[in-house]
């Protein structure tokens, strides 16, 4: 006979289990503190809108905002619904501030917020109302044959209003239209107090609380093959009895009974040691095999091991039974612990595809009696099967256990020999830096031990290789492994007063002062230990913070003004030398200027009234000023060949001597002493000026190239 039992004498955990005969099926614990958050509604409002998310996160009161996707968003929320049909950007369809009724859709996990959804499910007794929803509904899949024919036309008479949706839960099976119909007007008179609540009230803020576990174990587990409900505190009797009574059902009432028994409810059921199995990390199976639960962020896996299990003839009609066995013991598992999301099971190798056909069959069959939604895969050729199970509520890891703080949940910790290495490296490196005076690791006893005499030369070698740097190891009686602390103490910043043993409860008490020169790795206090260390943070005086913090950066201060002092005086001279050779350069460049001014003026003159003269002469004289042109512009070699020429010359040569005479005015124009080559000069002398820094040069070498111009002027 299938029982539902109710513990409920301790006060901070209250549970249910389902049994058929003295095996556990089902169970459902509830713990003080970590109550249920799934299906419950409230009010929020948009806080930011991901249109890459195609997202909006939702305050609705809790720590962490709520995820809200646009497809669980219903239509009435929409500012426009030709946007909506047009897809347009997510910005457009709604905005920052707008307030909303949501309901929480999937709890929140490790650093994730919960999934929430605007489509609103009522769930009763018979009926499961979504009163913003139209496109669901029907009835539920556990229901078959001729009752679900004759739910189909039930569905149909019933009056529903426009815009909703109904689905009939198997507890529907066999009621009345009556029935149905009671149930149908109380979800719709909650949900109308349930706008009418979202109307007064500014969000965010809770507008309905699921139910608790009593409440919760009735609506969802109330069969009629339930043969007995025992419950063993009175209070929890009349609370059950009085929401039975309210639900119509008259019949369950006269099965809840009291359990009065000396030995404990679930003791007397032979289920404890059952409930304990869930929270193992393997578990047994009858043959001798086993079955281990592994959970991870992204899954969880499950391992059969046949270990001593020897039922079969041979090795596959082993492996065959030992999985067939598990997979029974696998969906019994998933329900005890309410494992959610990806699940991956490695079954033991099996050659023979009928038998892989078959595991898969049974699988499929023994999770039909679970309440979540489950998708079954098929067996790889690797041997793994993969499933997907509707996560209801928090999983029962989840909700009783913590992260182990030594291990931080990897299950395993490093060794002491590879820890202290680890720690020799860190300590030679916090050495290296510079204005170093000390280093301090605060380390387990194991570890102290083995640093101070397995490396003990190299700590000595650490501290002769940096001089004038100690490496301090203390050990702490209440830290255990991986965890450790090194701390760099620069100079002018050591306590000689305080003894090596006392260091690691000097450091914790100043651990509030700065943490420039500190590394921590992997160090966690106990709860207790953190109690202590904030008491002790609160009693300090708030002078004695001050001082400390005063003095400190006093003397950082004055160890940064005496390295930094004779920067300072040179960056000052320099400056100042600086600021004299720009004065000097800028009136050198000015002269400069001046003198190529005038030398361009120089020459335009001069060229002028030289064409001028050339023109006079060259009209009364043509023969003598062809000779006197050609001893002026080239050299003397030229002048006397010139000489021996005959002065009886013929109208042609006379023609091609004035050619000549043309072309020397032309060389004339492009002689090294106009002023483009004045300005070449005058910039290979800045040069050289500027590499000497002497100004007297400068001037000097202007003077002399002034002289030179003049010559030449004179001499042409």
């Amino acid at each position: 006979m299938k029982r539902m039992l109710i513990n409920a004498t301790q006060k901070e955990e209250l549970r249910v289990a389902l049994v058929d005969g003295q095996r556990l099926y089902d169970l459902d614990i509830e713990i003080i503190g970590h109550a249920q958050k799934k299906s419950n509604i409230y009010k929020g409002k948009i806080i930011r809108i991901e249109p890459s998310l195609e997202a909006v996160f939702v305050d609705y009161g809790a720590e962490r905002h709520g995820f809200l996707p646009i497809k669980e968003i219903a239509r009435e929320y929409f500012l426009s619904s030709s946007c909506a049909q047009n897809k347009s950007n997510i910005k457009d369809i709604l905005r920052e501030g707008q307030e909303l009724i949501v309901q929480i859709n999937k709890e929140e996990r490790g650093n994730k917020g919960a999934a929430l959804t605007t489509f609103i499910s009522l769930a009763g007794s018979y009926l499961v109302l979504m009163p913003n929803n139209p496109k669901s509904g029907g009835i539920s899949r556990r229901i078959e044959g001729n009752d679900r024919i004759e739910l189909k036309t039930t569905l149909a008479t019933l009056a529903l209003p426009e815009g909703m949706s109904l689905i009939i839960r198997t507890a529907g099976v066999g009621k009345s239209v009556a029935e149905l119909e009671w149930d149908l007007t109380s979800r719709l008179q909650h949900w109308k107090n349930i706008k009418n609540t979202a109307s007064i009230r500014l969000a965010p803020f809770l507008i309905h609380q699921d139910s608790n576990v009593i409440v919760r174990a009735f609506r969802d587990y109330l069969r009629p093959d339930i043969g007995e409900i025992l419950i063993d505190n009175p209070d929890i009797l009349n609370v059950a009895k009085e929401h039975i009574t309210s639900l119509g059902r008259p019949d369950f009432v006269k099965k809840i009974k009291l359990y009065n028994g000396e030995i404990p409810l679930f003791s007397h059921y032979q289920i404890e040691s059952q409930i304990e199995s869930a929270f193992q990390h393997e578990v047994r199976l009858p043959s001798g095999g086993s079955i281990v639960i592994d959970a991870t962020e992204a899954l969880t896996a499950i391992d059969i091991n046949s270990a001593r299990s020897t039922k079969g003839l041979d090795i596959e009609d082993t492996a065959f039974n030992t999985n067939l066995e598990a997979t029974d013991e696998i969906a019994r598992q998933l329900r005890l612990r309410d494992i959610g999301g990806l699940v991956v099971i490695d079954f033991i190798d099996m050659t023979s595809n009928s038998h892989q056909r078959e595991i898969e069959n049974t699988l499929r069959t023994v999770v039909r009696q679970d309440r979540a939604r489950i998708q079954v895969g098929r067996i790889s050729k690797f041997g793994l099967l993969e499933l997907s199970r509707q996560r209801l509520r928090p999983s029962l890891d989840e909700s009783s256990h913590h992260v182990c703080p030594r291990c931080s949940g990897t299950g395993s910790i490093r060794d002491n020999a590879s820890l202290s290495l680890s720690i020799l490296r860190l300590i030679e490196e916090e050495a290296l830096k510079d204005n170093t005076c000390e280093v301090h690791a605060i380390v387990p006893v194991a570890i102290a031990s083995y640093l101070l005499n397995e490396k003990r030369k190299a700590i000595s070698d650490i501290e002769q290789r940096q001089k004038g740097v100690r490496a301090i190891i203390v050990p702490h009686e209440q830290m255990k492994t991986p965890n450790y602390e090194v701390r760099r103490i620069r100079k002018g910043e050591t306590n000689n007063n305080q003894p090596s043993y006392a260091l690691a409860t000097y450091h914790n008490n100043n651990s509030t002062l700065s943490s420039e020169n500190t590394i921590i790795q992997n160090y966690d206090f106990d709860v207790e230990q953190k109690k202590l260390l904030k008491k002790k943070q609160n009693t300090l005086s708030l002078t004695k913070l001050y001082q400390e913090n005063i003095l400190f950066s006093l003397n950082n201060f004055k160890l940064r003004l005496k390295k930094n002092i004779f920067k300072i005086i040179k960056l000052i001279n320099f400056y100042l030398l600086f600021k004299q050779l720009i004065r000097k350069h800028i009136y050198t460049m000015q002269t400069w200027i001046k003198t190529i001014h005038k030398c361009n003026i120089k020459n335009k003159i001069y060229i002028s009234s030289f064409n001028k003269k050339k023109n006079l002469q060259y009209n009364k004289h043509p023969k003598k000023l062809l000779y006197q042109y050609s001893a002026n512009f080239n050299n003397k070699q030229s002048v006397n060949n010139k000489k021996k020429i005959n002065s009886n010359i013929d109208y042609k040569n006379k023609k091609n001597n004035f050619n000549n005479h043309n072309s020397t005015q032309l060389r004339y124009k492009k002689q090294p002493y106009s002023s483009i080559y004045f300005s070449k000069f005058i910039k290979s002398d800045m040069n050289h000026s500027l590499d000497n820094f002497s100004i007297m040069n400068i001037k000097k070498n202007t003077h002399q190239m002034k002289k030179k111009f003049k010559r030449k002027e004179n001499s042409i």
